[in-house]
């Protein structure tokens, strides 16, 4: 500012006034604060300003797991258009399902006096956001729980999700059926497998170890489980797998297969009903996800003191003719 002042002949309170769009300014003189606001390339700050004026920064942070997946993404522009209905800006990092990582962002954010904070956590110690949480920020955990602390968290119906997709392709005469998932050390994953064990026990087929795989999808740990499990005397007839990723590496394994199972998905992801056949999905709305774990912490921000919340959003299955395929 005081460049720009320097530059315009006027005073630093002229410059405030005619970035503020005060009064009493002669129309002259803010042309020629604007021609050296131009030339100089000034910019206000607005956190300095806010925190000047004992406001707020105008920003929330948002941790997740990766912005590229899809799911992450669109997770991401829910809680934009939330924050941007409150008049805030999201600050968006990607903790790689790192829990060092998860911190150092978190932190970061903190440092940068973010209004609150939405965690998708990668690991399961968060007793460092204690002292932040105590200091005022809000924090709301979304898709997965806090490890050690109380907080409010937003979460879907994994268990019931996968109950129901081992119903519908015993419905359809299935009794072998494999699961493949992320690593069990992910609260989603763990969760789904639990789902899926419970399925089985309703649905009166045997729970099978050899027909689980809970690691990191990659193309090559999803092709190796399907080599495994579509072979031998007594092959998987249909297949659950556990998320959007391990679906899509699922189904290029399958692309040359000679045989094909049944198949169904947790989580819906893109182009899935143009397949052939569409794959059947436990689906929810991901959206929801981000609006309800936003709203929570905006009314966090605006001052709500009750207890914390866990909310848990429902899915459903939508079926379109993967899973509804009977054993060859």
């Amino acid at each position: 500012m005081s460049d720009v002042a320097r530059l315009a002949g006027v005073s630093i309170k002229t410059v405030s006034r005619v970035v503020n769009d005060e009064p009493a300014v002669h129309p002259d003189t803010a042309e020629r604060v604007m021609a050296a606001i131009e030339q100089l390339g000034f910019r206000r700050n607005l956190g300095a300003r806010n925190l000047r004026r004992g406001s707020t920064t105008g920003t929330i942070g948002l941790i997740v797991e990766d912005v590229g997946n899809p799911f992450y993404s669109e997770l991401n522009r829910a809680v934009e258009r939330i924050a941007t209905s409150f008049g805030r800006q999201v600050l968006t990092g990607s903790s790689e399902e790192n829990s060092d990582r998860e911190r150092e962002l978190v932190l970061e954010f903190c440092s940068r006096r973010v209004d609150g904070i939405l965690v998708v956590p990668a690991g399961m110690q968060h007793g460092y956001l204690v002292p932040e949480m105590r200091a005022g920020t809000p924090v709301v955990f979304l898709d997965r729980p806090a490890g050690d602390i109380v907080a409010d968290t937003v979460l879907v119906d994994n268990i019931g999700g996968t109950v129901e997709a081992v119903a519908q392709l015993v419905k359809h005469g299935h009794r072998r059926i494999a699961f493949l998932a992320d690593s069990p050390d992910i609260f989603t994953a763990g969760e789904r497998l639990r789902g899926f064990r419970e399925g089985c026990v309703r649905n009166g087929i045997p729970y099978d170890e050899s027909l689980v795989m809970m690691r990191t999808p990659t193309a090559e740990s999803v092709g190796d489980a399907v080599r495994r499990l579509l072979t031998g005397p007594n092959p998987a007839t249909a297949v659950i797998a556990g998320n959007n990723r391990v679906a899509v590496h699922l189904l290029r394994a399958l692309a040359h297969a000679d045989r094909r199972p049944a198949m169904i998905s947790f989580d819906d992801f893109e182009l899935a009903d143009l397949l052939d056949p569409p794959v059947s999905v436990i689906a929810h709305d991901v959206s929801a996800l981000g609006r309800a774990a936003a709203e929570l912490l905006f009314a966090r921000v605006q001052g709500d003191q009750s207890a914390p919340r866990k909310v848990v959003l429902p899915v459903h299955l939508v079926a379109r003719g993967s899973g509804e395929v009977a054993p060859s």
